[in-house]
């Protein structure tokens, strides 16, 4: 984890995710970055370089799997782990058609077709790109297409995969996209809460009692959020109650657990912000300035704790050291059970 700010006098700041791949708008491509470049050639007589395969992709909180790797150099990062879907194309048990919609040329890879978007360009290797839409490919001028479909043949895995990770990324973002509508559910401190349009209710409150009263079963939504508002609300007007409902629970929950690991730690919060960051769970400045995303609401208090913790643990270590995880461990001996959560749970796309 590095420190921001150069010079005398700037603060240190170190932050539990980087914001260097911003999700708003979604990073929503992989880029199989050029190998060694080929020197120009004339037409006939040179094959671009294929390109080669890239470092691991990190993804931003719109991915809906999330991670962290701790003891990494520089920031840690958010992964978007997405392996079930890519190994069963890669397995060759369910061919797929991959079609983007300015297609213009169509290849057959492992057993799958892969209609593609194709240009030629002022560049001096064959350039692959994966997005939502499907696989743009770019060549220069001289490339034969024979020498691109052998370049897509050769990079067939590297390309299935990526096309399978944005396909499930796509149907988990529409799963998990709110209705917002009477009745519709939202995960608050790991448990489901079904919204009520109410307009005999003040603002937005939690019934605790919510269905429990009719004895249903473990995993069965037991809390009711009324909001005042009337049936035929707007689905913005009932986003934005909602919205605004969870950023109070998240600072009043913050607030406390800040307070609870402090004492422990030894340490002293100068200042608690709430975070709308992307791709950043939290910071931590040496001068005891806190900032966290009020979207761990969602989780349960577990793992919202292990970010506090680790966020107060920078108070005392401004790096990633072994010393640094320690004091983690020191407040929360089994964190790591709690970091997984960060990866495996899908959080609510809010629009």
């Amino acid at each position: 984890m590095t420190h921001r700010g150069a010079g005398a006098g700037s603060l240190q700041q170190l932050s539990l995710f980087d914001e260097s791949a911003p999700v708003l708008p979604p990073i929503d491509r992989y880029v199989a970055p050029d190998g060694p470049l080929p020197p120009a050639a004339p037409p006939g007589e040179a094959v671009a370089a294929a390109t080669a395969a890239p470092e691991p992709l990190h993804l931003g909180l719109a991915a809906p799997a999330l991670a962290t790797e701790p003891g990494r150099s520089g920031f840690d990062r958010v992964r978007f782990d997405n392996g079930a879907f890519a190994a069963t194309l890669a397995s060759g048990l369910a061919p797929a058609v991959f079609h983007h919609p300015q297609a213009g040329r169509e290849i057959r890879l492992q057993e799958h077709v892969v209609n593609y978007a194709f240009r030629r360009a002022r560049r001096r290797s064959i350039g692959f790109v994966v997005g939502i839409e499907g696989l743009s490919v770019s060549a220069p001028k001289w490339v034969a297409i024979r020498d691109v479909e052998a370049a897509l043949h050769e990079k067939a895995g590297w390309i299935l995969r990526k096309l399978a990770e944005q396909q499930e990324r796509v149907q988990r973002l529409q799963a998990a996209r709110v209705d917002w509508r009477d009745g519709t559910s939202i995960p608050f401190l790991g448990e489901t809460v079904i919204v009520v349009l109410d307009p005999r209710a003040s603002g937005a409150a939690l019934n605790a009692e919510g269905l429990a009263e009719q004895g249903q079963l473990a995993g069965v939504p037991r809390r009711l959020l009324h909001v005042g508002l009337p049936q035929h609300a707007a689905p913005t007007q009932i986003r934005d109650a909602v919205q605004s409902w969870l950023q109070r629970q998240a600072r009043r929950v913050f607030e406390e657990r800040c307070r609870h690991f402090a004492a422990q730690l030894g340490v002293r919060v100068t200042r608690l912000a709430l975070s709308s960051a992307q791709t950043r769970w939290g910071s931590a400045s040496a001068d005891g300035s806190i900032r966290l995303n009020w979207r761990l609401i969602h989780f349960a208090l577990p793992t919202i704790d292990y970010v506090v913790a680790h966020e107060l643990a920078h108070l005392r270590h401004m790096d990633h050291s072994p010393r640094f995880w320690d004091v983690v461990r020191s407040v929360l001996p089994e964190y790591e059970r709690a970091r997984d959560t960060l990866k495996g749970d899908v959080l609510p796309v809010f629009e």
